[in-house]
């Protein structure tokens, strides 16, 4: 098998795993078992080493002396930190994206935000406030700052996920709607301020885990 091969099996056996630890299928602290994943993918251990650096690189795995890789972990300073930095870097991109916001590109911003208004579980709305915010950071032009910006949205997707997973119900998004408006009238000033408040509102809610262990969960909900 050569480096390119090993190369798409790791992204393949990266992004499996991302989505099964975002959306709580694995709890955290499960052991990630080398052996079990090279099996079920029918790859040797190498992507599946490589897998595990991609997975700790985004905040989702840790890997701990004799005891192996297992999913990692939050607490409520971890969430903090994820909105903080969201709040910064976020902030940074719309400023440079601004001048480039097109009336289409609102527009269709416009749809996203009005898709997780109405969206009625949270994948939707979370797949909806997602591409909200990258419509109108992407203009930025800074491929660094926004892959460093996804990799937090996965992240805080993951916390999001096992906070919510049950009992959503649809609600509007005030701050989405006045960093529209603030852009369409361009006072880009006032729409970060709104935007790099939004992404730091944290909620807190108890869930309990197939385990039957309870415990309180924190996420970011911009």
């Amino acid at each position: 098998m050569n480096i390119a091969t090993e190369d798409t099996i790791a992204n393949r056996i990266s992004r499996v795993l991302a989505d099964r630890i975002i959306t709580g299928v694995l709890e955290p602290g499960s052991k990630l078992r080398q052996d079990h994943i090279a099996e079920e993918f029918g790859a040797s251990h190498v992507p599946v080493r490589e897998a595990f650096r991609r997975l700790e690189a985004q905040g989702l795995a840790v890997s701990e002396a004799r005891r192996g890789v297992r999913v990692a972990s939050f607490s409520l300073a971890e969430v903090q930190e994820v909105a903080r930095m969201r709040s910064v870097l976020e902030g940074l991109a719309l400023r440079h994206a601004a001048p480039h916001l097109t009336p289409f590109i609102l527009d269709k911003a416009d749809a996203a935000m009005v898709a997780g208004d109405d969206a009625a579980d949270i994948r939707s709305w979370d797949e909806s406030n997602r591409l909200f915010h990258r419509l109108l950071l992407v203009p930025c032009e800074m491929p660094r700052l926004l892959a460093a910006i996804d990799d937090l949205h996965m992240v805080g997707s993951r916390f999001l996920f096992a906070t919510w997973r049950s009992g959503w119900e649809p609600r509007v998004d005030a701050d989405h709607h006045a960093i529209l408006d603030y852009l369409r009238k361009g006072k880009v000033d006032q729409a970060v301020v709104v935007l790099e408040r939004h992404v730091q509102r944290i909620g807190q809610k108890p869930i309990q885990y197939a385990s039957g262990a309870t415990h309180a969960a924190f996420a970011i909900e911009g």
